[in-house]
């Protein structure tokens, strides 16, 4: 089959990448045009079109699929599918209609739970079990399409928003071609979603990292786990931004105020919740790297010590 390849970031790159090595034709490569980063705020592709490049296989660029003349070029190409993974562009009707086979979707929740941009974040901040991959059939609506394949997956407690993505990227990768080798056996068939079960992930923002103290200790552990390595989380002291990168809920309970650090050692600084405690192990200060308690300690950091409030 002719394949066109849509997506951006690292997530869609891997299944680029596994779809080049399980021998597909992709006759096209479509990402966002490249974007200012680094200091020195130069123009850098995407991690897709990175891929594409290294494997000498066309890519597209347009600002918008809404034009006819992009439109026109998608369909010169003369795909029998388009596969979709976090491409970041809004995809018309005329768009899904070009493949033969229409476009396939690579999204990194068990739909409908979860629709929308930031799903394996929102999961581990919801305290989810479990996550997975659906392979959907794109309509016009929300990651509303009927749904193909899916591939499920546990989230550990120790999962972070950076370690789930990578291992949903992989499954993302193998559940595409899964799927491929079905429709090519006439054997992959949709099933509608609930729209009684969906729930929307909201795109992240760096002001939802600000750690509310009031709120249960094991929900912040989840933000903690979630938002990392991005947005991140954070909280402050008097004038000092402290972001958090480590941090688990304990059993024990303080009298304390929420925000108020409650007991500070080599294994980590405690503070109160408005329901159970919160124990930050790793932390970055204004100006320096992420380090462990142990290393503030050692560094003689008169900070976070018992009794101070954060907000």
């Amino acid at each position: 089959m002719r394949l066109v390849f849509a997506g951006t970031p690292d997530f869609a790159a891997t299944a680029l990448k596994a779809l080049i090595a399980a021998g597909h034709t992709i006759v096209g490569v479509y990402s966002q045009p490249d974007r200012p980063a680094g200091r020195g705020r130069k123009l850098q592709p995407s991690p897709v079109k990175q891929v594409a490049l290294d494997h000498e296989i066309p890519v597209f660029q347009p600002e918008t699929l809404k034009t006819p003349e992009a439109q026109k070029q998608l369909a010169d190409l003369n795909p029998d599918v388009m596969i979709v993974a976090a491409y970041g562009l809004i995809l018309p009707k005329a768009v899904l209609d070009i493949p033969t086979h229409g476009c396939l979707n690579i999204h990194a929740s068990l739909l409908p739970r979860w629709r929308g941009a930031a799903p394996i974040q929102r999961a581990i901040a919801a305290g989810d079990a479990e996550t997975g991959i659906t392979i959907m059939q794109m309509d016009e609506g929300l990651d509303t399409g009927a749904m193909l394949l899916k591939s499920l997956t546990a989230i550990n407690d120790s999962d972070t928003g950076g370690s789930l993505h990578d291992r949903l990227a992989e499954l993302g990768g193998k559940a595409i071609i899964k799927a491929l080798e079905l429709l090519q056996k006439g054997e992959l068939t949709g099933e509608p979603q609930n729209d009684e079960l969906a729930c929307y992930a909201s795109k992240l923002s760096k002001t939802e990292g600000q750690i509310d103290w009031a709120a249960d200790a094991t929900a912040i552990e989840r933000l903690v786990r979630a938002f990392n390595p991005w947005p991140g989380t954070y909280t402050d002291l008097a004038d000092q931004r402290i972001r958090i990168h480590e941090a688990r809920a304990l059993v024990t309970t303080s009298d304390g105020a929420p925000g108020t650090v409650v007991q500070r050692d080599r294994e980590g600084i405690d503070i109160a919740c408005g329901n159970g405690t919160l124990r930050i192990t790793r932390l970055q200060l204004p100006g320096s790297r992420a380090q462990s308690v142990n290393d503030l300690i050692n560094g003689g950091k008169e900070l976070l010590m018992p009794g101070q409030e954060l907000r």
